[in-house]
């Protein structure tokens, strides 16, 4: 006896499906997404807040898929949320042996916000020294002495802080013509814009150049200047460069040149170790100066890391933790689920709408396909986006309400392939004897015709679920998709234009959304050269 249940296949679909698995790339591609959304949709068993099972007093109880007020395990407790990595701490759980929690692979949720004291960091402290550049201001007369200011101008000029005033610049460095015009106009009173120009010092002296920059001025009053400012600038001389050392909690230098720190001088040395044990302590350091040599002065930083999110990725948290301390492979993971979700009753809805629409139009023609364009025509007009702000501002962003704005308009594509279908199936042999035999017309199209018309919808179906995927995570980037704490590519996205260092938060995100896409696509051209009938034709 024939099961009335069994699927039957054509010949020509048979041949289709073959066709399609001998392309391993995309037929592999649609297994590994498949693949992918089947481990989504089991995100609760890898990646959750709760223990899939506890054992308490005897019984058994299974949280992750149940909510248990603390009350149940706490006696006098309140009947609020439980936090079972709290109660883990408990006399209950941590004395008696009976009472035992299973977790998943990953014990964190995708909305669990992490307490910093949970993150188990190694004990790092950076050290960075930066090259000192000595600057200082000074006031001087026509003769280029100085007169006023000047702090900080003894290293440039070789002599001591206190003998700076009354000294020339032209007896330390030689200034050349335009420095001196420059000077001379400022000095009668004439506007000037702002230059500067490289000084060698004079013969027979020691040290690097300089840079004099003579200061923009405008002129206020007919009475010439009696002083005028002159900038002073050590130049680099390209040997002075950043350094940086790591050092762990055994004052191990983990990052940077082992064999430079152990070569600095004792005295430095030693003002560093005493500022690393402070940082090693938890204390704060303030800059400070360091010599490391002649003509070698350091601004010396340390810096212990703490926790702060976002937050690189460590032990526990493989991924990293985004900018409220919520677990990034959590977040992509449950994600996953809900843009294919999302996708898919997308597509459907699409497909199922457009389908009705377009065979309506195509099988009936006339009045009502005129009709139908002319509607089309000006529903896809309508602004998307403003439409979907407005409603998310009356009734409240939700998955719901974004399938149901998404679903309003894109059918339309979907009823274009499938008006052309029935405009061209409607008037062949097989589609003329079903009126002849008296069939009605909703018979004709959706058992007689539809059948041979859904090659464009098949072939649709992949890049359309990639489109919504993408639109989606457009959507949550601007802010106007899912509501929070929603678990969402685009989101995290967004949270990395905020916090550009994170580049866990660009990769990982960007990644996914980058193969799942790409995967479809795959998929895609796979069905389409399937079910195209004429892939073996070429031009001539």
């Amino acid at each position: 006896m024939r099961n009335p249940f069994r699927l039957r296949l054509s010949p020509i679909t048979r041949k289709r499906l073959q066709r399609f698995r001998s392309m391993k790339r995309a037929y592999w591609s649609l297994c590994a997404l498949v693949l992918l959304y089947a481990v989504s949709l089991c995100s609760e068993l890898i990646c959750n807040d709760r223990p899939l099972f506890l054992r308490f007093a005897g019984k058994s109880y299974f949280p992750a898929f149940r909510y248990y007020p603390q009350s149940t395990f706490i006696k006098g407790g309140p009947p609020t949320r439980c936090d079972y990595k709290e109660l883990l701490s408990q006399p209950e759980f941590r004395d008696d042996e009976a009472n035992y929690m299973l977790w998943a692979p990953v014990s964190h949720g995708p909305n669990e916000v992490v307490p910093t004291d949970r993150v188990r960091i190694p004990v790092r402290v950076k050290l960075n020294l930066r090259p000192r550049v000595a600057a200082a201001e000074v006031r001087v007369d026509p003769d280029f002495r100085i007169v006023r200011g000047g702090y900080g101008a003894g290293p440039l000029l070789g002599v001591a802080e206190e003998e700076i005033l009354g000294q020339k610049l032209g007896d330390v460095f030689r200034l050349p013509a335009g420095l001196r015009r420059a000077a001379e106009t400022r000095f009668a009173g004439g506007t000037a814009t702002s230059a500067s120009w490289q000084c060698l010092r004079q013969a027979g002296l020691k040290g690097a150049p300089v840079h004099l920059q003579l200061s923009a001025f405008s002129k206020t009053s007919a009475q010439p200047r009696r002083l005028i400012k002159v900038t002073l600038r050590e130049l680099s001389s390209g040997k002075k460069e950043r350094i940086r050392f790591d050092f762990d909690g055994e004052r191990r230098v983990v990052e940077g040149d082992a064999a430079r720190w152990a070569a600095i001088p004792e005295e430095p040395r030693t003002q560093l170790d005493e500022a690393l044990d402070k940082a090693l302590g938890e204390e704060s350091v303030e800059p400070f100066l360091v010599e490391l040599g002649e003509e070698e002065s350091y601004e010396a930083r340390l810096e212990r890391e703490v926790v702060r999110y976002p937050f690189r990725p460590v032990k526990g948290h493989l991924l990293g933790m985004d900018d409220t301390g919520r677990d990034v492979f959590a977040r992509l993971l449950y994600g996953l689920r809900t843009s294919m979700t999302f996708g898919l009753i997308l597509v459907v809805c699409s497909l199922v709408f457009g389908t009705i629409f377009g065979a309506i139009q195509g099988y009936l023609g006339g009045l009502i396909d005129l009709g139908g364009q002319r509607f089309t025509e000006i529903w896809s007009a309508l602004p998307f986006l403003y439409i979907m702000i407005l409603l998310g501002n009356v009734y409240g962003r939700s998955f719901g309400l974004l399938i149901f704005c998404y679903a309003l308009f894109n059918w339309i594509g979907m009823s274009y392939y499938m008006r052309a279908e029935m405009l061209r199936l409607r008037k062949q042999p097989f589609t003329e004897a079903a009126r002849c035999l008296g069939l009605p017309a909703h018979r004709i199209m959706f058992r007689h015709i539809l059948p041979n018309a859904l090659t464009p919808l098949i072939t649709l179906f992949p890049f359309s679920l990639v489109g919504a995927i993408g639109s989606l995570a457009a959507l949550d980037y601007l802010g106007f998709g899912l509501p929070p704490p929603t678990p969402s590519w685009g989101e995290l996205l967004s949270q990395a234009q905020t916090y550009r260092w994170a580049w866990w938060l660009i990769l990982y995100p960007a990644l996914a959304l980058f193969t799942v896409m790409l995967l479809g696509v795959f998929v895609g051209e796979g069905v389409r050269s399937a079910f195209d009938p004429k892939r073996h034709s070429r031009m001539q």
